[in-house]
């Protein structure tokens, strides 16, 4: 399997002069999900290199044992220092592509329009994708091959408007990725404030929140598999 990663290259927090980027353990927690399955995994992010880790994710309260593992592995980082420009990946050359959260995607991730196209390129094809956190605000703009807009009428989750707000960013992100979705004619499906919560529909699996990033890469995992089961069975008969 060859998975696809895209994180933001995005670092500024709004206004408010503080630093933002990808969120540490969506990016560990599914990163092993899928190296520990054998899959080869490629790191992307619109400008390519090392994209910015929101420094608040990599402090004590939440750090994990995969973060941890995460920061010692020298080939995983090796990776994350150069990641692909993203505007020269093609989904022909992977399987699937999930996308880790963090308040970054939803200021170039959410508006970029080679992430709008690799995504519907992905679903054209038939091939699941994955996408967690803050970075479901990433499916804004998607469209489906029919031309309307992917998440009408499709369950997915997202972090929340709780979840916002505990954090004190309501006023400060460019948009409410819950209320966002409600007002593209999505349903969405959520749980209490930080409580693991994974949507499948159809080709799209989301996950609420940095705890839902590794249940929601099992998940897209086992979606691959079940895919690839017929034609593996036509080749055995």
């Amino acid at each position: 399997m060859k998975i696809l990663m895209v994180l933001t290259s995005h670092d500024q927090l709004g206004d408010t002069g503080r630093k933002t980027g990808f969120w540490l353990e969506e990016l560990a927690a599914p990163y092993y999900v899928f190296k520990d399955a054998g899959a080869e995994v490629t790191l992307a992010s619109p400008k390519g290199g090392r994209p910015p880790l929101d420094p608040k994710s990599n402090e004590p309260e939440f750090r994990t044992d995969l973060t941890r593992r995460f920061e010692k592995d020298a080939a995983a980082e090796a990776q994350l220092d150069k990641t692909v420009p993203l505007e020269s990946v093609r989904q022909e050359d992977f399987d699937t592509v999930f996308y880790p959260g963090g308040h970054g995607p939803m200021w170039d991730l959410a508006e970029d329009k080679h992430s709008v196209r690799l995504i519907e390129s992905f679903l054209a094809a038939g091939k699941p994708i994955g996408i967690v956190c803050h970075s479901t605000g990433a499916l804004r703009h998607v469209r489906t091959p029919g031309g309307s807009l992917l998440v009408q009428g499709k369950e997915v989750t997202g972090f929340t408007n709780g979840e916002e707000e505990a954090v004190g960013l309501t006023r400060v992100v460019p948009f409410l990725v819950e209320d966002e979705m409600l007002k593209l004619g999505a349903i969405f499906s959520k749980k209490a404030n930080w409580e693991v919560h994974v949507v499948s529909d159809g080709l799209l699996i989301t996950g609420q929140n940095p705890s839902s990033s590794g249940p929601a890469a099992k998940i897209l995992l086992a979606k691959l598999r079940q895919m690839a089961q017929p034609t593996a069975s036509a080749v055995a008969s």
